[in-house]
């Protein structure tokens, strides 16, 4: 009874393996990632791109420049650790996104909080995360530090900007709410002057200098097939609007009964020209689809396992960068 329970077992066990994979065109098995593996693939990413500054608490203001020119400013003498001055050696952990090869490899899209609580496409300034540690400690700030960025890096002065706070949720996916702040007394805020752009923070953690997408075209909602074996833990799909370089929407919801993903929110204009793209990882490696596609209403994409290809996180980038 024992050899016949264990042969049962073994027969499920091997039909469960079965039914979430798939075949390559040359008929071979594929082993969809697990979750943990695609956020490995992500977290690489994004240690790969943090830079680090040390300095001592009692330098007062310091200032820093990151890889791309961003002027760091922050007073030492503001930091706190669990309510108390900070004093001896901090340091500072920086990140700076301004391309959609990097804010998808790192999956931090462009998506926007409205008032309604729907998201949209917001195209950026730049996304930074910012945070002062000490030991292995995070630290608090209790005025505001600033960042001076050139608006070059994203295609010049926008003036429609205004800053965003990033809101991770338990899936690890980012969302940007709107920095409510009043900039005139300095709690917060950005302006710009000459060809850069001044914001005023108040606190660490993910930051954005951001507007909405703006198209009067009237808007639907889209839906995404993927191959057989993944869904929403082991990948993502988002979607590169042609003629915008420093944006990237991601679709956030999926209905594990349909096996699709989804843009709800009915926020994408119907006649849109952009690039739908599939992410996952495979051998350490990205493995991607993108498609070129025109938005129609209700509109159904779907990427099978032979449109598939597979890349370094560098020849990713430069793909995703390369796309109209």
């Amino acid at each position: 009874m024992k050899n016949l329970k264990h042969i049962l077992g073994t027969l499920l066990l091997t039909a469960l393996v079965f039914t979430s994979c798939s075949k390559n065109d040359n008929d071979e098995l594929i082993i969809p990632a697990t979750a943990q593996e695609f956020d490995a693939l992500k977290e690489e990413a994004l240690t790969a791109l943090t830079q680090t500054f040390q300095f001592n608490a009692e330098d007062g203001s310091v200032t820093f420049t990151s890889e791309k020119g961003v002027e760091i400013n922050i007073n030492g003498a503001c930091l706190t650790k669990n309510g108390d001055a900070v004093t001896g050696a901090v340091e500072l952990e920086f990140i700076e996104l301004f391309d959609k090869g990097n804010m998808l490899t790192t999956n931090k899209p462009t998506m926007g909080i409205l008032p309604s609580g729907d998201k949209a496409l917001l195209i950026s300034g730049g996304e930074f995360f910012v945070q002062a540690t000490q030991n292995g400690i995070a630290l608090d700030t209790n005025c505001a530090f600033q960042m001076i960025i050139p608006a070059d890096l994203t295609g010049g002065i926008d003036n429609d900007m205004i800053l965003w706070n990033g809101i991770i949720d338990d899936n690890g996916d980012l969302a940007w709410a709107e920095d409510k702040r009043d900039g005139a007394n300095g709690q917060g805020g950005v302006f710009a002057e000459g060809n850069q752009y001044y914001g005023f923070f108040q606190s660490f953690g993910w930051s954005n200098v951001d507007r909405f997408y703006s198209d009067p075209r009237p808007k639907t909602t889209i839906l995404v097939g993927v191959p057989t074996g993944y869904n929403n833990t082991n990948s993502s799909v988002y979607l590169s609007y042609d003629g915008e370089d420093s944006g990237l929407a991601g679709l956030d919801t999926y209905d594990a009964q349909t096996g699709l993903f989804s843009e709800h929110y009915g926020q994408i204009p119907i006649g849109l020209e952009c690039h739908v793209i599939f992410a996952t990882e495979e051998d350490g490696n990205w493995k991607y689809a993108i498609k070129a596609v025109t938005i129609v209403e209700n509109g159904v994409i779907t990427f099978t396992e032979g449109e598939t290809s597979i890349a370094t996180e560098a020849q990713l980038t430069t793909i995703i960068n390369g796309l109209p």
